[in-house]
């Protein structure tokens, strides 16, 4: 456990003027995964400064010495220093040496913010302030190569839905900027474009704003719909899909929120089949799948109730609602790990703490790139 450190110190650790001095004898001993970057290598060519330790720090400092960081409000100088000092923390478990003689570290980004999550979220910080350094971290590289690819516009409007995209260009240029390399001016010159098609694509500095929660969907969905088409709203019934860790709380914000409702429940078809958590789920899920699309024919409103804690493992029921027509809701739980541990431990079906480990590694709250509205409801830490 990181009880050691506090969402209050690590605010006291971004640099404040007028020295603007980052204190990197109180921030790297913080969290080992900082000790980590100093051992993992980079591809020279883009990295010539040597190991991510070193351009992490490096990147930091330009970042600190940036007039447009410096006059940022405080909250969002605050996030912006602690997504520059994790952004690369996925690299070390993802980084190889290629055939050819290249490193690469391929999917450090989403890795990062997973980890980052995990970190912040053990700490207790607020978890709006938490999203806002994962999102940073998982589309740190975007602005380097936004302008290049097909449609960069779409993937700008996709982009903002995740983070700011004014401080997600800024802290790519302080990355560009920490760190050797012969394309530099190349590197910046592609983030000064990136943040052109961000304005160009009518988002600017914040995320975009559709005319209606389906006008969002359908955009995200096909490539032929414009992002400021008004797509009609007729929905042939509401679906709310709930996520969080097994004990959060879904079952209890269910009875007292929806209690009129049918729920089709993966606890539940489990019990009533007399499969095992750690058996193959294959039958629970035909099961479960097979009550959603009766309640679905019906056009009758429903919970679907699971854990859900990634986009991967929610992009399956989400697409068959979408499929029938349906208004999808996601209620999203969350409490601080040493209470849900507690919960957990307290439900006749407790999930072992090896797999609780494991799916807090994994969690990816829920963002509107998947549904039409999100609930969420956030213990106190």
């Amino acid at each position: 456990m990181r009880s050691d450190v506090t969402y209050p110190e690590l605010l006291s650790l971004v640099p404040r003027k007028p020295e603007w001095r980052v204190n990197w004898q109180a921030i790297w001993p913080l969290f080992p995964e900082f000790a980590a970057l100093d051992s993992c290598p980079q591809d020279p060519v883009h990295h010539a400064e040597g190991d991510a330790g070193t351009h992490t720090r490096m990147v930091v400092e330009a970042l600190v010495a940036h007039h447009d960081w410096r006059a940022l409000r405080q909250p969002a100088r605050e996030m912006l220093f602690w997504a520059a000092c994790f952004h690369d923390i996925g690299k070390p478990a993802t980084t190889r040496h290629e055939d050819d003689g290249r490193i690469t570290s391929k999917g450090h980004s989403r890795l990062g913010a997973n980890m980052t999550r995990a970190i912040l979220r053990e700490i207790g910080v607020p978890f709006d302030w938490r999203e806002d350094i994962c999102g940073i971290v998982e589309k740190h590289q975007l602005p380097f190569w936004l302008i290049e690819r097909p449609l960069p516009e779409r993937l700008a409007v996709q982009t903002s839905l995740v983070c700011r995209p004014d401080l997600l260009c800024l802290h790519a240029e302080a990355d560009a900027l920490g760190r050797i390399c012969a394309d530099q001016q190349a590197v910046l010159e592609n983030v000064a474009l990136a943040r052109l098609t961000f304005l160009e694509a009518g988002c600017p500095c914040y995320a975009y704003p559709f005319e209606n929660d389906e006008s969002r969907l359908a955009f995200l969905e096909s490539d032929a719909r414009a992002a400021d088409y008004t797509a009609f709203e007729d929905f042939r019934c509401d679906v709310t899909v709930m996520s969080g860790l097994p004990g959060a709380g879904k079952d209890t914000w269910i009875a007292g929120n929806c209690p009129a409702l049918p729920v089709v429940s993966l606890d539940a078809v489990r019990e009533a089949l007399s499969v095992k958590p750690t058996d193959n789920q294959g039958t629970v899920i035909q099961a479960a799948y097979e009550a959603a699309r009766e309640h679905l024919r019906a056009e009758r409103d429903f919970v679907w109730n699971a854990t859900n804690v990634t986009a991967q493992t929610r992009g399956k029921i989400l697409r068959l609602l979408r499929d029938y027509g349906a208004r999808i809701h996601i209620v999203y739980i969350e409490v601080p790990p040493k209470q849900l541990r507690k919960q957990n431990a307290a439900r006749p079906d407790a999930v072992p703490d090896a797999v609780l480990d494991k799916l807090e590694r994994k969690l990816e709250p829920p963002r509107l790139l998947e549904c039409h509205e999100i609930t969420y409801v956030l213990g106190d830490n």
